[in-house]
């Protein structure tokens, strides 16, 4: 006895995709130390960071401006008879949020700890509002191409069978545009230069449909 396939399933698949100007930055800030004593070396660090901190503190605002410690490593550097000869550590601090001009003039005045990397990226609310715009143009999509191939084969219209719906955001290439970093002094109060690009958000419709 053979096993019965349902007629007139067809399989579909549509998508959607709205670009977005990136609204979260995460500035990393970072020092490194070394020094024949470990104890020296970790009190340098936590220096170099409560300065820091110290500096990014005074303009702290949630979700425009977060900041946070990031590692805190200390390891011990071996000598060529493979004895301990001294200690490097690093420390570091993350800014995030979404003003970028305050986030980069704060960096501007840290002088304890040096750019270690910027990122752009979305911000929880701005992609789950863009998701959400993607997923309807998606299934609009959907339901119109559905609509088609039953018209095209002769039946009145269709019946949802199974659907899935699958979403990402893809960031573009992002070149940060900073200054040379060969004379710090320079750059004292200076705002970092940066510069975010754009995100896609896409949001893919795929199922069944039961032609009637």
């Amino acid at each position: 006895m053979g096993v019965h396939n349902p007629q007139n399933v067809v399989q579909l698949s549509a998508n959607a995709s709205v670009d977005v100007a990136q609204d979260l930055m995460v500035f990393s800030m970072s020092t490194t130390r070394d020094g024949s004593d470990a104890s020296a070396v970790q009190t340098q660090l936590k220096l170099a960071l409560e300065v820091a901190l110290s500096e990014a503190k005074k303009v702290i605002n949630s979700g425009q401006l977060d900041v946070k410690t990031g590692q805190f490593s200390l390891s011990p550097r071996y000598g060529r008879e493979g004895k301990i000869n001294g200690w490097q550590g690093t420390v570091e601090m993350v800014m995030e949020g979404r003003d970028f001009e305050k986030i980069s003039s704060t960096a501007g005045k840290i002088q304890s700890l040096s750019v270690a990397g910027v990122s752009f990226g979305l911000s929880r609310e701005l992609r789950a509002r863009v998701q959400t715009d993607a997923q309807a143009r998606a299934i609009a999509n959907f339901k119109v191409q559905a609509e088609s191939i039953a018209k095209g084969f002769g039946f009145s219209g269709y019946t949802l069978r199974e659907i899935t719906v699958n979403a990402n955001d893809v960031g573009q290439p992002f070149r940060p545009r900073m200054m040379a970093m060969e004379s710090r002094a320079v750059m004292a109060d200076a705002p970092v230069p940066v510069e975010a690009g754009k995100s896609t958000v896409q949001v893919t419709v795929s199922g069944s449909v039961q032609l009637r």
